[in-house]
């Protein structure tokens, strides 16, 4: 097995929402904001080789969206998708699975593209397996009014219509292993149902995809908890088991939103789980 950092690109978001309940006043000592209170954020994606599958986990919000759209994001940097995996040897036809954490637009929107004529939509890896679970799906597809705005059609029909959209075998309790991608998946609730945090051996290490569980450094404390998370009051037990864990454990943790760390480790203090250190991903796994 060989891993590669995908940046899909950089975007900002508002640090209120990021932060929930917790003051500007402290959030901004470890996500500073800018005048119009946004602050950075990351799509980093992750692409795993292993034999003859190219397994890529999320994709960033594509590029097919409106200008109006976009404005609310303010795109920054240089980096993209397809150069990120030019840069590590590969072509978006060579992708064989995409592994959707979860169906929020900026997680799965760089799934599906215009198609040539820019009469409709097609899926942006015209060769790969687009996998999510059965109870998440549906969440998705039939979402409720505060997701509806993150569950764009757009970015969910496609796949579903080009036949390329699969389930994954979910385990009875809440952790278990995916025989069909050869990892173990996490599912968590409180951001959005059945929420897929994967576990990956590599190495010698524990690495773990943090999606949405843990966007930043910025929100390793218990009480930072996203104001989009659409069930909070359960987010908090399952950050604690989670971040309790891979301080025992010690997990790498990778951060898909962090636009300024890639990899966290944690450690027990006496104020709870706090930051151990941060490494670039070539500094452990190069």
């Amino acid at each position: 097995m060989k891993l590669y950092p995908i940046e899909a690109g950089n975007f900002k978001l508002d640090g209120g929402a990021m932060f929930g309940v917790v003051p500007k006043s402290l959030w901004t000592k470890t996500n500073p904001s800018d005048s119009n209170n946004m602050i950075d954020i990351a799509a980093r994606c992750l692409l795993i080789e292993e034999g003859d599958r190219l397994i890529l986990i999320d994709t960033g919000m594509g590029n097919k969206q409106s200008d109006k759209f976009y404005s609310y994001y303010y795109r920054w940097g240089d980096h993209s998708l397809d150069a990120s995996l030019k840069k590590a040897g590969f072509h978006r036809d060579d992708i064989t699975d995409v592994f959707m954490t979860h169906l929020h637009f900026d997680h799965c929107g760089g799934g599906v593209q215009w198609n040539a004529d820019r009469t409709g939509y097609e899926t942006a890896f015209k060769n790969a397996v687009f996998w999510t679970n059965d109870p998440h799906w549906k969440w998705a597809t039939e979402p409720n009014a505060r997701e509806k705005a993150s569950f764009l059609k757009e970015n969910l029909l496609p796949m579903e219509e080009s036949g390329q959209l699969s389930f994954v075998e979910m385990p009875e309790s809440a952790f278990g292993s995916s025989p069909e991608l050869n990892f173990d998946i996490l599912y968590v609730n409180g951001h959005t149902d059945k929420q897929m945090i994967p576990h990956l051996q590599y190495k010698g290490k524990t690495l773990v995809f943090m999606a949405d569980l843990l966007p930043t450094v910025g929100h390793i404390p218990l009480p930072y908890v996203m104001g989009y998370d659409t069930r909070p009051l359960l987010t908090l037990p399952e950050k604690e088991v989670f971040l309790n864990k891979a301080a025992d454990e010690n997990f790498y943790l990778f951060l898909e939103h962090d636009a300024h760390n890639e990899i966290c480790t944690l450690q027990h203090t006496d104020k709870g789980v706090r930051l151990k250190n941060t490494y670039s991903f070539d500094e452990i796994f190069s």
